[in-house]
């Protein structure tokens, strides 16, 4: 069976991913996995990664302050979920603290109030021990802390 998958020189692949990294941030594991899907050899990624870094088109702390400002705003996700999906693309410990300071704490802690509150008036469970074990697991899956889960559970389930 012939290989029908189109081939690219370098230079084809550097436009290519430009686009691809200024149409949306990019991290780096995301920009190799695309090169790889390719059928580029690793010395062509090494290069394509180096001339996207050095022209400001590949940022990992830039990725992860967009990522963390995008999925808190739209998502309503806390600073556990926000960790886990930054490490699971490879992004540095530094760039995730950096990218969670830039979340204002007040604002941080009323995206939690009103998602606990909306998602309280919806569940309409009668035992109240159901309930709130349905509420805590859904702020917790979202990746809120357990001590401000617990109190707000407590404080809006009676």
């Amino acid at each position: 069976m012939l290989n029908n998958k189109k081939t690219y020189t370098v230079t084809e692949a550097k436009s290519k991913l430009e686009h691809y990294c200024a149409y949306q941030e990019r991290c780096h594991k995301e920009v190799i996995q695309k090169l790889k899907d390719m059928q580029m050899i690793p010395e062509a990624i090494d290069v394509i990664v180096v001339h996207l870094i050095e022209h400001n088109f590949l940022n990992e702390e830039r990725f992860a302050k967009a990522y963390v400002r995008g999925k808190f705003k739209m998502k309503s996700w806390g600073k556990l979920r926000l960790t886990s999906q930054l490490k699971l693309k490879d992004i540095s410990k530094v760039n995730i603290n950096q990218a969670l300071n830039t979340i204002d704490y007040d604002e941080y802690i009323d995206v939690f109030n009103d998602l606990a509150e909306k998602k309280a008036k919806n569940i309409t469970e009668a035992n109240i021990w159901k309930k709130k074990k349905k509420l805590a697991d859904y702020l917790l899956y979202r990746g809120w802390e357990s001590n401000l889960v617990y109190d707000k559970v407590n404080q809006l389930i009676k």
